[in-house]
């Protein structure tokens, strides 16, 4: 987002709300300073200002009610989260933490992990007991070196079982641990597609697993498959990590799409949390070329933003497909530039779960109106919102940040909306092909025969088509792995 890079309009904006709304130099911390910041924050940049009357820049008539209403929350956390509009629907993402420093390194693709990617999933016909699923594995990581694998189940952590009754009588909080010992069980199908008879047990087996700082490559899998006469394209991104070098990668994987003159693609977003809107936008560039300069994503932010640029920077509001990824620094100047490897395709198809979210679904929600888009799997999680990094400084930057704590809020500023205005997916997007994963059947990332991906090699080749079972409440994914980040789910501005 360029108009986000510029400085200028964050200083411009953030000095009127807040000189106009409650003449800041007036309202001297007497009370939790950083209470002061998250309450400054919320009001400055909330997409959903306009809904919460706490937030209105006419809430308090003196510094004395201020003061006596911040010195309400006994923590940053109970007043950030006092905050927050309808967390049902609308608002199940807004993020505050007291380490910033570990929420950039996830940006940076950096995270403590053993390079076990898993899912826990309770059975709903299996009373309490929960399983955790490996989903992939990282290569060069503790869990490689142990010889575990995509499709491998675990049910033990040192020794005890995991249980889920409530969010309040669980324990599979477990898997936090910066080193434990894993026991795996195996799962039975019974043979059939349906989850209603299926069922694990414990296998003596048992695995110590230790974690270790980490940098995942968003890009896990990339290939070109021949089949029937067709050049498919195949590539598994695991994260809109938003660094040069990985941005970098992404770009010359599209190189080798374009050199090698695929006739399809299939992007497999099926474990993508999110992350960048502008790699999301570079990576929508990269597959069309045709669009160059049209509209691929619009924002909505609140009223005193959203008036903000429409008075002042109206093609700020736009996010266009372009030819060229350029990111500047605060003063303006180019800090990365590439010119983007174009497909100018028609139609893709996008491999997603329920863990698909925010930046994933930006691609399938912007491109819609332009080509094909062929969504294979589960619904998506429904997150069309992006967020900022605000931090304790005289412009919420990282620039002249107070130095006495880590504290770092991360509010959803704006919803994207297609070309056609669609947005507030909460319910997610549907696939055009519903098909669950089989916990028993996982199958080989990027193998011919791996189920999802072998569901779109059938649609692109023109194979007869399937019918799929689709899965109503057979089971419930608790938690996966990357929720143990400090941000998941993540769609944020540069």
């Amino acid at each position: 987002m360029q108009h986000l890079k510029i400085s200028f309009y964050l200083c411009a904006i953030v000095l009127c709300f807040t000189n106009c709304a409650k003449d800041e130099d007036d309202f001297l911390v007497t009370t939790s300073e950083i209470n002061d910041f998250v309450w400054k924050g919320m009001n400055a940049f909330y997409l959903y200002k306009d809904n919460t009357p706490e937030l209105s820049d006419a809430r308090f008539s003196s510094i004395t009610e201020y003061q006596n209403y911040l010195n309400g929350f006994s923590t940053p956390e109970d007043l950030f989260h006092s905050l927050l509009y309808n967390t049902s629907t609308e608002d199940r993402f807004s993020w505050i933490t007291d380490d910033y420093i570990a929420l950039e390194q996830q940006f940076n693709g950096e995270s403590i992990t053993h390079g076990m990617e898993y899912g826990l999933v309770i059975l709903k016909n299996g009373g309490n007991k929960v399983f955790g699923y490996v989903r992939y594995v990282m290569p060069n990581t503790d869990a490689e070196s142990k010889g575990i694998k995509r499709g491998d189940i675990f049910n033990r952590i040192d020794g005890v079982e995991l249980f889920y009754n409530s969010s309040t009588d669980s324990n599979i909080d477990l898997v936090q641990g910066t080193s434990y010992t894993i026991g795996m069980a195996a799962y039975d199908d019974k043979g059939t597609e349906t989850r209603d008879d299926d069922s694990f047990e414990s296998i003596a087996e048992e695995v110590a697993l230790v974690k270790s700082t980490y940098t995942e490559n968003p890009i896990y899998d990339q290939k070109i498959l021949a089949v029937n006469g067709k050049k498919i394209g195949y590539l598994m991104y695991n994260g809109f990590t938003g660094t040069d070098v990985f941005d970098s990668q992404l770009n010359s994987a599209f190189g080798t799409f374009r050199s090698e003159g695929i006739t399809d693609l299939v992007l497999d977003l099926r474990y993508n949390p999110g992350g960048s809107v502008s790699t999301a936008t570079w990576l929508a560039s990269m597959i069309t070329g045709q669009f160059t300069g049209d509209v691929f994503i619009k924002e909505e932010w609140n009223s005193d933003w959203q008036t903000y640029f429409e008075n002042n920077d109206p093609e700020g509001l736009l996010n266009p497909f372009v030819d060229t990824m350029e990111k500047r620094s605060t003063s303006g100047s180019v800090s990365f530039s590439e010119t983007i490897n174009h497909l100018n395709l028609s139609k893709v198809y996008v491999i997603t779960t329920g863990n698909t979210a925010s930046a994933s679904e930006l691609i399938i929600n912007g491109l819609t109106p332009y080509i094909d888009v062929v969504q294979i799997g589960g619904i998506t999680t429904g997150k069309y919102q992006a967020s900022r990094t605000v931090y304790d400084s005289p412009t919420f930057s990282k620039a002249e940040v107070n130095t006495k704590h880590t504290y770092a809020m991360q509010p959803l500023i704006f919803k994207s909306l297609n070309v056609l205005g669609n947005t507030d997916y909460f319910d997610g997007l549907t696939p055009d092909i519903l098909l669950s994963e089989n916990y028993g059947n996982l199958g080989i990332l990027g193998d011919l025969n791996e189920p999802l991906l072998a569901a779109a090699i059938a649609d692109i080749t023109g194979t007869a088509r399937r019918q799929y079972t689709i899965e109503t409440s057979k089971s419930e994914e608790l938690s996966h792995s990357k929720m143990l980040q400090p941000l998941p789910n993540a769609m944020y501005v540069d």
